[in-house]
């Protein structure tokens, strides 16, 4: 884990990119006490000892399904797209037998990727991890204070350019979505945990690869969603411009997908305190 300090920080943004309705902005002032945060996202390998421990089973699991990105369905694994009105784009397949341990279906295997993000864990069973581990779920607040690796008002983890000196610092898409990936930054779906350069505080891919889920609801209004940071390798700017250090979106805490994950922190003093 990283430590991050304490200190007065700036989060939020009321830029020409922000989505006013997912609540991205005001810029605000935070007084917030250090914390730890993982480096990387937790991986197959780290989940899997969890499971080996523990015997605990995902939600996908009991469930059945989960959603799958319809290009990174398995060979073999139509068979098992279930027809159902799940009101997801059509891009997202609800596949039969998907979870973190077969994360593009029947054929597919964790231990193919074992140093990639777990992916189709739930809130409840990231939580869940995060518990065995003595750790908990980052507020938002936390998670983009570590996000932005002390850099302050800037789009990125690393500035406000996407490309830095031509170079691809996250994994996210490239091309026509949904249709065509030119994998530019060398990847067509998740990444390994920790690909690409870290940020100021060493941490990796705080922005693509996978959405990260957070401990805190959506809104006041909606306490029943979680949020979710990052944006994943899904994300475009033509569809979903959210992979940048304030951007924001939502999920059911027994939600699960391809492209959703997470990464734990735990205290340094006390929690964090917005004027």
């Amino acid at each position: 884990m990283a430590a991050i300090p304490a200190g007065i920080r700036r989060v939020g943004y009321d830029g020409p990119e922000a989505y006013p309705e997912d609540g991205e902005g005001p810029c605000r002032t935070v007084d917030c006490h250090g914390f730890l945060i993982d480096r990387t996202a937790v991986t197959n390998s780290d989940f899997a000892s969890f499971v080996d421990a523990t015997g605990y089973e995902t939600e996908a699991e009991r469930i059945g399904w989960s959603f799958v990105f319809y290009a990174q369905l398995h060979p073999g694994a139509e068979r098992d797209v279930l027809s159902l009105q799940t009101g997801s784009p059509e891009w997202w397949l609800p596949v039969k037998g998907a979870n973190w341990s077969t994360p593009d279906g029947t054929g597919s295997h964790w231990r193919d990727r074992g140093d990639h993000p777990v992916v189709h864990v739930s809130w409840n069973d990231a939580a869940a991890f995060a518990a065995w581990r003595g750790k908990r779920l980052p507020t938002e607040v936390e998670w983009e204070i570590a996000a932005r690796g002390g850099l302050e008002g800037k789009i990125y983890p690393w500035g406000n350019e996407l490309l830095d000196d031509g170079r691809h610092r996250c994994n996210i898409w490239q091309g026509r979505f949904p249709m065509d990936n030119a994998a530019a930054d060398g990847f067509l779906s998740t990444a390994p945990a920790d690909a690409f350069e870290p940020n100021g505080y060493g941490l990796f891919n705080m922005v693509g690869n996978v959405w990260e889920w957070t401990a805190d609801s959506w809104s006041k209004d909606r306490p029943q969603l979680k949020a979710m940071r990052g944006g994943s390798y899904l994300c475009h700017r033509s569809y979903c411009n959210r992979y940048r250090v304030s951007g924001r979106t939502s999920n059911a805490v027994d939600a699960a997908s391809s492209h959703l994950g997470f990464r734990c922190t735990a205290d340094l003093g006390a929690r964090t305190a917005i004027f």
